[in-house]
């Protein structure tokens, strides 16, 4: 995919810029993932960000709803969440779920991706992600 093409589906986020940093940090999981993608077709990549999207969507409406992280509803998106990682970037364990979720409170840029789309959504997507990790 081209870089224009890669720009009308992730908008402002540019992967590249994140790259070296990625590869350092988790360079198995980058690997992985990096090897799946570069196939991707654009309709492959706007299929992708559209299910991300879905769940948090998902996500957010729960919370607008007064949902407890840990009820059933809130546990069936983060495994949700768990599987599309699963499917489209890399084998996402249980584990690596948790960890991810520990990861979206302690990156001030994850952070904000989750806290753009409602105020509290950070917390709530971690602690959903623990207790299905649990269940």
């Amino acid at each position: 995919m081209s870089p224009e093409e890669m720009f009308e589906v992730f908008g402002d986020f540019d992967p590249a810029e994140h790259e070296a940093e990625a590869s350092e940090r988790w360079s198995a999981v980058h690997e992985v993932s990096k090897q799946r993608t570069s196939q991707y077709s654009q309709e492959q990549w706007q299929e992708a960000v559209a299910e991300n999207e879905g769940i948090v969507t998902k996500f957010a409406d729960l919370l607008l709803a007064g949902e407890a992280a840990d009820a059933l509803a809130a546990m069936d998106v983060a495994h949700e969440h768990r599987l599309s990682i699963d499917r489209w970037y890399y084998p996402c364990s249980i584990d690596q779920h948790v960890l991810l979720a520990e990861l979206y409170l302690a990156d001030p840029r994850f952070e904000k991706y989750w806290e753009d789309r409602g105020q509290g959504l950070t917390r709530f997507v971690h602690d959903a992600i623990k207790a299905n990790a649990t269940r």
